[in-house]
């Protein structure tokens, strides 16, 4: 069996699709194919099943996939090794994450991360939920940090950190000491996310239990955006209020005081449990205490951990 047929079935467990390696790898799909059978005919054993869309390894191929990437990884130590270099060079990481992660506690992640693998690349993608699970689900990432959870096959969840969402405005717009109902509230213009979003899904139930809906409502898809629409006075929009903290300390921002408090949102993450066990198993660690040191860094009422 070939150095080069092992690497290919770790990079098509990774991706989760053939197109997808055999554009990492620089080939072509058939070939890929080809390699994959003739690996299947060497152990006499189905290692993926497939089909209408799916991919799935087999008991089999779960455990022929640990054994290659031992193989490989005693191959980039012992080339480290000849080499001089202290950490073997690492695939690239490649993180998923929505705006409320990234401007918060992703730097500490990434740098981290650095700290302890020199050599690592890490490809950072900032997304919203909908598509990072869906990249997720399609082999595109590692780990993800989003609103949902990614339940396929050879994935695992869990929450990494709550933040509180709060009602925000410009004081063009707000009064900082007047305590609005849901029905003043919704009287007002509101910045909201695309409708369908889990940010969205949490705004509309917040009017309709109350029997008030907003009566203007612009959706925009950028966190960022949203808080600078918010700051120019165009509306209030419910946000984490740990992403506009410098904004409230210079008073560009204000947290609109409500009589219904607006649920907290939490931040779940995603990982692939079947390839690089071991390293992605560091990564959810250093992001565990990543996530906790930054929520022990701010008030404890607009992030914590669960």
């Amino acid at each position: 069996m070939r150095i080069l047929d092992i690497k290919t079935f770790v990079a098509l467990a990774r991706n989760r699709h053939f197109g997808r390696t055999a554009e990492e790898l620089n080939t072509t799909q058939p070939a890929i194919s080809s390699r994959l059978a003739a690996i299947e005919a060497e152990l006499e054993s189905r290692l993926i099943n497939r089909g209408d869309g799916s991919f799935a390894l087999t008991a089999d191929g779960e455990r022929v996939l640990q054994s290659f990437e031992a193989i490989l990884g005693d191959i980039d130590r012992l080339r480290g090794t000849l080499q001089g270099d202290a950490v073997p060079a690492l695939e690239p990481l490649r993180i998923g994450a929505i705006d409320s992660v990234s401007s918060t506690w992703m730097p500490h992640l990434i740098d981290s991360l650095h700290r302890s693998f020199p050599n690592l690349k890490i490809e950072l993608t900032v997304d919203g939920t909908k598509h990072l699970v869906q990249g997720m689900s399609k082999g595109e990432f590692d780990v993800i940090f989003s609103l949902h959870p990614v339940l396929d096959d050879g994935f695992r969840s869990f929450t990494s950190c709550v933040l509180q969402m709060v009602w925000a405005g410009s004081p063009k717009l707000i009064d900082p000491d007047r305590t609005y109902s849901v029905a003043e509230l919704a009287s007002l213009p509101i910045i909201s996310f695309p409708k369908n979003s889990p940010p969205y899904q949490m705004i509309a139930p917040y009017f309709h239990d109350e029997q008030a809906l907003a009566s203007k409502l612009t959706s925009c898809n950028s966190l960022y955006a949203i808080i600078n629409l918010i700051i120019d006075g165009f509306g209030v929009g419910a946000i984490p209020a740990v992403t506009i903290r410098r904004e409230l300390s210079m008073g560009l921002l204000h947290q609109v005081q409500v009589s219904k408090r607006f649920p907290p949102m939490h931040i779940v993450a995603s990982y692939q449990a079947s390839t690089h066990q071991d390293f992605i198993r560091k990564v959810i660690s250093q992001a565990r205490i990543s996530a906790a040191r930054f929520c022990a860094s701010v008030e404890p009422d607009m992030a914590w951990i669960d």
